[in-house]
């Protein structure tokens, strides 16, 4: 028997083995990019006014993120290390663009809504950490669950904010009036109920986000960074 065949060939990881699994579900809540590692916050006190804007910006950031990092993954060994940021910067940008494109050809009014900050997911620190820190280093399925993983805990805390600024700023849930008409005096209107226009500000997101994460390091202790 020669040397070869007595080898033991290793069997392949499931595509969604457990340790992939993790990398899809530590970043919905004890490994949070926005609420423990705190990337991404410009965006999240910016376009949460209103969940169609978080929703809207949390798909644009997974096709970016989604395929940035297949890229960066499969050309890891190809790229010298000296331009590494630069590549990453020309890939991000180039699905940036496709990105912005896309949402001018389809949905213009949100194109305006979000405005300049699709522009600056060139600069969200979530990405580019992502790219040097997981893709640079691992194959391209795992570095697309990162992405996956990462867009979505990074759009859980752009969904809850905007759904706090939403409800009590304007009153509304995807546009829809939930206490009743404010110019008819209906619904909790009429009982002299007001709208707190400071909610709908960027100061407050600020407030809104602290919120979560006092929330998160309440739920799980083993957070709470020891000074």
């Amino acid at each position: 028997m020669s040397e070869n065949q007595a080898k033991i060939k290793a069997p392949r990881e499931p595509l969604f083995s457990k340790k992939n699994k993790r990398l899809v579900t530590e970043p919905l809540d004890d490994n949070n990019p926005v609420t423990l590692q705190v990337l991404g916050i410009c965006s999240a006190l910016a376009i949460t006014v209103s969940i169609e804007q978080a929703l809207v910006m949390t798909a644009s950031v997974l096709f970016v993120l989604g395929a940035g990092n297949v890229i960066i993954s499969l050309l890891r060994n190809l790229i010298p290390s000296r331009i590494r940021i630069i590549v990453q910067l020309v890939v991000v940008a180039a699905l940036v663009i496709i990105v912005n494109e896309v949402l001018k050809a389809f949905l213009p009014d949100m194109a305006e809504k979000l405005s300049v900050f699709v522009g600056l997911i060139i600069t969200n620190c979530i990405i580019m950490g992502r790219f040097e820190a997981f893709a640079m280093a691992n194959k391209p399925w795992p570095s697309f669950l990162d992405a996956v993983g990462n867009t979505l805990g990074y759009g859980l805390v752009l969904v809850i904010v905007s759904i706090i600024r939403e409800i009590f700023g304007a009153g509304k849930i995807f546009g829809i009036a939930i206490f009743g008409d404010r110019l008819e005096g209906t619904g909790l209107y009429s009982i002299g109920y007001m709208d707190n226009n400071f909610i709908i500000l960027a100061p407050f997101a600020l407030f809104a986000v602290a919120l979560v994460i006092w929330v998160q390091r309440a739920r799980n202790k083993a957070l709470i960074e020891d000074h």
